[in-house]
């Protein structure tokens, strides 16, 4: 194995090292997040960088790049407080992986990309039309990241739209079985293959 060290990934091209360091934690979820402006306006942004934070209350929480780099859908949710995440389906890759680019604000990614927006009676914000798990959430806190600029997002679960067939009896969701991606690194796309499930683990 080769060593990478800090002065390697200085030597890379910019856009070579943000690749490489985003594949070094792995495998992520491929999300649409969803925002609305206060006139309505849909934002539709990929994200992957998404971490469960808590089971009771049901937090999940993203990370947002800096304000200047990605501002639209940081401003909605501290506009309206609400917002969806709708997993990225086999038959929506290319249209998901369009939303990445720097549409200007009061721009929909609805009406340039292939994607459509689904709305439901039990959420005030659209969600993805064929995503297979779709997350109603509500803003519970944005916690700066000093370090770089970033933010951690923390939304709380109000409602979770996917196949009942999907849910075992444990809680166990089979996401692989739904058609829900991972990526890695800026521009790969993966279907999760199941391998095993384990009993809860104790001493």
């Amino acid at each position: 194995m080769k060593c990478y060290t800090l002065l390697d990934l200085q030597a890379m091209e910019r856009y070579q090292r943000a690749n490489f360091v985003n594949c070094l934690s792995g495998f992520k979820p491929t999300t649409l997040i969803v925002t609305q402006d206060k006139a309505g306006v849909s934002n539709v942004a990929l994200f992957t960088n998404i971490v469960h934070l808590g089971a009771d209350p049901a937090l999940i929480g993203f990370i947002n790049r800096p304000k200047e780099a990605t501002p639209h859908t940081l401003a909605n949710i501290e506009s309206t407080g609400f917002f969806t995440m709708n997993h990225v389906g086999l038959n929506q890759i290319e249209a998901a992986h369009q939303t990445s680019a720097k549409y200007p604000v009061g721009v929909s990614e609805f009406d340039h990309v292939e994607l459509t927006k689904q709305l439901r009676p039990e959420f005030s914000v659209p969600f993805v039309t064929g995503s297979p798990v779709q997350l109603g959430l509500k803003l519970a806190d944005i916690v700066p990241i000093k370090h770089n600029g970033t933010y951690l997002v923390i939304g709380e679960l109000a409602c979770a739209f996917l196949e009942e067939s999907n849910v075992e009896s444990d809680g166990f969701i089979n996401l692989a079985e739904a058609g829900s991606l991972t990526t890695l690194g800026l521009q790969g796309y993966y279907q999760p293959k199941f391998v095993q499930k384990l009993g809860y683990a104790r001493p």
